[in-house]
């Protein structure tokens, strides 16, 4: 059977960066461009021209790209043409190959926004896409709350994309701007304007996630015969964010019917890469990924439950739609207290230690988790600290150093300037090979900024560690959790550290105590325990 061609338009560097807290430099613009490129996406919408310095400069600096960079903006204004509007102009002079222009599809916004005549906005629409063919280029046409404009008034919101469609848009798009549409009134619509002469190879869908619905709503669009799909890498996009393309895809490429019956440009050695761009976006934007996203999040393939995970051992598909590779992923066997036998045993086995079925080190393992949970510990998402544990249970776990005392104080005062500044000053007695050292740290960074106690910490523990301070060089902190277990006078602290090293290894650790720091200290201590582990392996550390 041959396939029909489906095309995916990205919209991450435009509509994405209209997410709160998120602005791209052009360098940030770049590099995500290439990596669409590598993905194999259709058309890579760059930004608007002219709207701001940033998009202006990506458009001038933009690399090459085998997908069709798109420049946005909108229709001429009313009161001059099409060649004399200096906006329009603006995202002309970008020299793209492809613009799409946004415009009023419903009467009510054509009425009390732009305060114009209704047929005076379908001829706006009709001179600038006209004005964007001429000039050689592909032009789409952005239709602004059609679908809200069609439940309103479907006569005049099929003009305004008839007109864009007569005019020569490639693309006729249809827009839930406010994205409170359904998939059901998505398809039915979409089927009713095809019914209507338009052709479905011509027509787009661009959602909005304001239901939790873009994903489904874009598929419906699919389903009724669209051709076109918009959306974000992660779902980014203005309040609750655009059809997630790091969702969409898979679902084209892996899931019936799409599977068969579409090209979508990507293919399955492209989609192999898709969780490592998932994260490199969330990495541009200093954000700790989403364990939950669909396919490409921490826990998507993650089994806690002791029954999925024993049937995982056996056949991974009886609790898995998809095998974690296809998308870059990968399987997790997380610890806690719900776990048994069968997920302990396989969680082992990923961390290289092997334990036959019936030994005793299994239960007494399983016992010490549930005690340690029981205080407040969480070994679900701690997944180095959970190893920690196994191999000193297993009598596998050297001891490197051994923390005799701390302290840490924290200290504000006046400087030279007469401003209030904070400084955190640690100091840390350690034994190691065979002899005491004491290390003292302050938490000023490179820029005289206060990093706080934990990282003084850090940084004196570190200093004087004898063989082991330069394994631990190009080891770093990314992320610090912390949740009050318990409430009241017996208020317990669990804090969770996420660090990661020069290799790109990513790992979590957990402490648990009634003081802040001293559970941010145990945390600490486990993940530099686990690097050591890693990096001089324990048979290594046990001759020295």
């Amino acid at each position: 059977m041959t396939k029909e061609r489906l095309y995916l338009y990205d919209t991450t560097l435009r509509d994405g960066q209209q997410t709160q807290g998120v602005q791209f430099s052009t360098a940030e613009k770049v590099r995500i461009t290439k990596a669409l490129d590598e993905l194999g996406v259709d058309y890579i919408e760059g930004g608007w021209p002219g709207a701001n310095p940033t998009d202006s400069a990506f458009f001038d600096t933009a690399p090459a790209t085998s997908a069709r960079l798109t420049a946005f903006g909108m229709t001429k204004r009313s009161g001059r043409s099409a060649e004399n509007d200096d906006v329009l102009a603006a995202v002309m002079n970008a020299g793209t190959q492809a613009v799409c222009l946004v415009g009023k599809s419903h009467d009510y916004h054509v009425i009390h926004a732009l305060g114009i005549p209704l047929d005076e906005n379908v001829e706006n629409v009709r001179a600038s896409v006209a004005h964007i063919v001429a000039q050689g280029r592909e032009a789409l046409f952005d239709a602004e709350h059609f679908f809200d404009g069609y439940k309103d008034n479907p006569e005049y919101a099929v003009q305004v994309c008839r007109a864009a469609l007569d005019a020569g848009a490639r693309w006729v798009v249809l827009c839930d701007t406010n994205g409170g549409a359904l998939p059901a009134e998505v398809g039915r619509i979409v089927s009713d304007l095809i019914a209507a002469g338009f052709p479905g190879d011509r027509l787009g869908i661009h959602t909005h996630n304001d239901t939790e619905n873009a994903v489904a709503c874009s598929l419906a669009a699919v389903d009724a015969g669209a051709r076109q799909i918009q959306g974000t890498l992660n779902g980014l996009g203005e309040r609750c964010g655009n059809a997630n393309l790091t969702s969409l895809i898979p679902t084209l490429l892996l899931k019936e019917p799409y599977a068969s019956g579409f090209d979508i440009g990507v293919s399955l050695e492209a989609l192999a890469g898709l969780t490592r761009i998932s994260r490199m976006l969330d990495e541009i934007l200093n954000r700790v990924p989403s364990k939950q996203t669909a396919y490409v999040g921490a826990s998507a393939f993650a089994h806690k439950a002791g029954l999925h995970a024993s049937a995982i051992l056996k056949d991974p598909s009886t609790y898995e739609h998809v095998d974690p590779a296809t998308v870059g992923n990968a399987r997790i066997i997380p610890m806690s207290n719900q776990a048994g036998q069968s997920n302990l045993r396989k969680r082992l086995t990923e961390a290289g230690l092997t334990v036959e079925a019936g030994d005793p080190a299994l239960g007494r393992i399983l016992d010490r988790i549930k005690q340690r949970e029981s205080e407040g510990y969480s070994y679900d998402t701690a997944q180095a600290s959970f190893e920690l544990l196994a191999r000193d249970e297993l009598g596998q776990l050297p001891e490197f150093f051994e923390v005799k005392r701390y302290k840490v104080t924290v200290e504000r005062r006046k400087n030279k300037y007469n401003k209030m500044v904070s400084l955190s000053e640690a100091v840390v007695v350690v034994k190691v090979d065979g002899e005491k050292t004491l290390s003292v740290s302050e938490s000023h960074d490179e820029y005289g900024s206060d990093r706080g106690p934990v990282n003084a910490l850090a940084k004196a523990l570190a200093k004087d560690l004898g063989q082991y301070s330069p394994i631990l060089d190009d080891m770093h902190l990314v992320d610090f959790k912390v949740r009050i277990t318990q409430g009241g006078t017996e208020a317990v602290t669990r804090v969770i550290i996420d660090s990661e090293d020069g290799q790109g290894r990513r790992w979590s650790t957990v402490g648990v105590s009634a003081n802040i720091v001293d559970a941010s200290f145990e945390a600490l201590l486990d993940a530099i325990q686990w690097k050591l582990v890693r990096d001089c392996g324990p048979q290594k550390a046990a001759a020295e």
